[in-house]
């Protein structure tokens, strides 16, 4: 992962290589959010981010009611990495990939089955933004950002488990294990985003929205997932110079899966479409600190209200550890944009 991204930032040094006049001038708001940067970047600035972030429920719903669980939980391990690169003062490119160590699905002990779980890459999404309006003054900093990405399925959506082992034969049998434990869905997907900061800076407080679409497009097994739609909306302060804290309400719709023509899902990989598609609020809150050029961060999702169709498991508890380093790389300027 290390190489992968030098590789990146090399490339991106190269296409801007040139004059370095007024590298340091400038610069808009760029919030750091759930390990996500918000705006752009100043032109010729870095920045390179990772999070760690555990999941882990075993509530289940029908509509937006309490059932009996199918399984006993659903967890995960999830690593992600980010390199950001400001090629302009208005135009920021950011590649990030994900690596999850451990996604599981534990089944009820009643049962006396094994876990499904598998481990691996999941996805590169390659997402440039561009600042379409920033104006700042001494009192106010107002930016508007947009951004069009594209997302690559770099790890496996058709891992098998065992099912079965022959106790006469020895021969096993293998089913391609649920969604919820592959490390990708499988299919190329288009992002659509949208941003807008109102920053006070001598109050040190921020406001701040973002709109989110994901166009899901239909993997090799014949599934197209829905399509995913978030909107947060945020309000941030600084306390001592270093101490960030955030307050994030954030709304989500995830659209029905959609199977390709003589595809049946139920049949051949035991998944029903009814019980696919959500509507969730969530109210996340965010401490951060800043030393140096570093920016230390952490979070968690706390889901409000919960509305599936059919029947599925909900959210529940999620935690975001993350770490943040901006610098420049044409010039010296400490100052951070936040």
């Amino acid at each position: 992962m290390r190489h992968f991204i030098i590789v990146v930032l090399l490339q991106l040094f190269i296409i801007t290589e040139g004059s370095a006049q007024g590298c340091c001038s400038g610069g808009n708001g760029s919030p750091i959010a759930g390990g996500f940067s918000q705006g752009v970047l100043r032109e010729k600035q870095i920045e390179l981010a990772g999070n760690y972030k555990y999941s882990n429920s075993n509530k289940f719903f029908v509509e937006d009611r309490d059932t009996l669980p199918l399984f006993d939980a659903l967890s995960s391990k999830y690593m992600y990495f980010r390199a950001g690169y400001g090629i302009t003062n208005k135009l920021t490119l950011e590649v990030s990939l994900g690596y999850y160590l451990d996604k599981r699905l534990v089944e009820l002990k009643e049962r006396n089955a094994d876990d499904v779980f598998s481990s691996g890459f999941g996805d590169l999404l390659i997402f440039p933004r561009y600042d379409i309006y920033y104006k700042s003054s001494a009192s106010k900093k107002t930016e508007i950002t947009i951004g069009l990405g594209y997302k690559i399925p770099i790890g496996s959506h058709t891992d098998s488990s065992l099912v079965y082992t022959n106790p006469t034969t020895g021969k096993e049998y293998y089913l391609i294990s649920p969604p919820t434990v592959q490390p990708s869905n499988g299919s190329q997907d288009i992002l659509l985003y949208l941003f807008g900061l109102r920053a006070y800076p001598t109050m040190k407080l921020n406001f701040f929205a973002n709109a989110l679409f994901i166009k899901k497009g239909f993997n090799s097994l014949g599934q197209k997932f829905g399509d995913y739609t978030s909107v947060g909306l945020f309000a941030s302060k600084t306390f001592f110079r270093k101490l960030g804290i955030t307050t994030q309400l954030k709304a989500e719709w995830i659209g029905k899966l959609e199977s390709a023509r003589n595809v049946d899902q139920v049949i051949n990989y035991n998944l029903d479409p009814r019980s696919t598609g959500s509507k969730k609020i969530f109210f996340i809150p965010q401490l951060s600190y800043t030393f140096n050029q570093f920016t230390l961060y952490g979070l968690t999702d706390i889901p409000l209200y919960q509305y599936v169709r059919g029947t599925q498991v909900g959210s529940e508890l999620s935690i975001t550890l993350g770490l943040s380093y901006r610098f420049s790389r044409f010039c010296s300027d400490p100052e951070q944009k936040d």
